[in-house]
């Protein structure tokens, strides 16, 4: 007779499947929490629940109607239910890359796009196809960036910004972390304009950097997201500098406002050779399988360059710009430091010019101020401590999406803030900035 060995030292008697779930779980360091953009949301929507005005900074959604075309075309494909193929349609893969060689002057190519369900998931598909790696995120960097990294089995570097640089990794800094760890495969994630700061490369800097990139062999992962959304409709990708080492990423939720319809695009350089698409596409096939028929017939409309699509972004833009830029400029003129954004819907305001008053307060760290500010005055904001940054840096991401965008599309954009801002649609965007600036003088 023979006996199996334990299989393990347990400290306590495990008597169930969800015991050994809970031992399992201690002090596993790969444990991922929640994405701190998707708790915000909820937590406003129950304290609204609970009857509070909450003026919703916090989440980060488009406020613009999905693209009217693309939602006739959804409609008219409602019933399709075919599985496509995993790296996507043909016809919509050749739509992305003639859409990208209009808009940003890059060679997309069909046969190098893929197609999945958010361009979050590429994110996390890409790091996961790659070899062992360490990859290099800004902080402050988007929230999912550096647990994905984990997840992928991947380890993450933080490379620290400040408001000077305007929270921008510089070149002399991804030069110097390349002397000092020496060789290997590294990946640098760049998303621009950003998130959480609404800010993007000068074209100097940015050819500066891709040449340090260039140098050491770095790996780039350019998200694009906000791209369409350049305030100015300037933006620069990075793969114009960096062709042969950037992959690029975006997708239709910020400006398609098509969010929920989770369909994200990535564009892999030719000079990387086959092997890394050929991973991407078993990772694919074993998850994602497909994006939605529906959907992907959608995205051929929202992908095709016409003069309403252009009226359609350039209408954005144009609000987008003037919100910006007003709320920059409240913020700056009551003492919280504010880069006026270069695109997307966010600012990243540095409050750290009230840290004594506020910590007489018992205030010390971002996460305190935010929940501080969404009890006393209502106002969701994130931490800058959930983009990366140092607990006790005073930052905080401002996402001012909170208006009408169907209803601001019907109008003309004036040039001048305050007259744009003085618009009904705008009201609660006005009073939230107003609310802030108020509250910071009471403390």
């Amino acid at each position: 007779m023979t006996t199996s060995a334990p299989l393990s030292d347990a400290p306590r008697p495990v008597t169930s499947a969800a015991d050994w779930l809970g031992w399992g779980y201690a002090g596993d360091q790969n444990a991922t929490a929640a994405s701190d953009t998707l708790l915000i949301n909820e937590q406003s929507r129950l304290l609204e629940t609970q009857g509070r005005r909450i003026i919703k900074f916090g989440f980060g959604q488009s406020p613009f109607p999905v693209f009217a075309s693309a939602v006739e075309t959804l409609a008219e494909h409602a019933a399709d239910k075919a599985y496509l193929p995993v790296q996507g349609m043909a016809a919509l893969r050749e739509q992305v890359a003639a859409f990208h060689r209009h808009m940003d002057g890059t060679d997309w190519r069909a046969e190098r796009v893929l197609i999945a369900p958010g361009s979050k998931l590429l994110l996390f598909a890409l790091m996961k196809a790659l070899p062992r790696a360490e990859v290099l995120i800004p902080a402050p960097a988007w929230v999912s960036y550096a647990p994905q990294a984990r997840l992928a089995g991947q380890s993450a570097v933080r490379l620290e910004t400040s408001f000077e640089s305007r929270w921008l990794v510089t070149p002399e800094q991804l030069d110097r972390h390349c002397r000092e760890h020496g060789p290997g495969l590294s990946l640098l994630i760049l998303n621009a304009p950003g998130n959480p700061t609404g800010l993007s490369y000068e074209p100097e800097m940015q050819r500066q950097l891709a040449a340090v990139a260039k140098r050491h062999g770095v790996l780039v992962l350019s998200d694009e997201i906000y791209g369409p959304l350049d305030h100015r409709g300037a933006h620069r990708p990075f793969a114009r500098d960096y062709p042969e080492g950037t992959l690029t990423t975006s997708g239709l939720s910020k400006w398609c406002g098509a969010g929920g319809w989770r369909l994200g695009v990535l564009n892999l350089p030719e000079t990387l050779g086959d092997e890394l698409l050929t991973r991407l596409l078993g990772i694919a096939s074993e998850t994602w399988s497909s994006v939605s028929s529906p959907v992907q017939a959608a995205a051929i409309t929202a992908y095709s360059v016409t003069p309403a699509l252009e009226a359609y972004l350039d209408a954005q833009r144009r609000w987008l710009r003037v919100i910006g830029q007003w709320c920059a400029q409240r913020l700056e003129a009551a003492g919280v430091r504010t880069h006026a954004p270069d695109g997307g819907f966010y600012l990243f305001p540095d409050f750290s010019a009230y840290r004594e008053v506020l910590r007489v307060r018992g205030i010390t760290t971002s996460a305190e101020l935010t929940a501080t500010l969404l009890e006393e005055a209502g106002i969701a904001l994130l931490p800058g401590s959930a983009f990366g940054c140092e607990p006790t840096q005073l930052t905080a991401r401002l996402a001012y999406v909170d208006f009408d965008g169907k209803s601001l599309l019907a109008r003309e954009c004036p040039d001048d803030p305050e007259s744009a801002m003085a618009v009904p649609e705008l009201a609660t965007v006005r009073h939230g900035i107003e609310a802030l600036t108020a509250w910071l003088g009471a403390v």
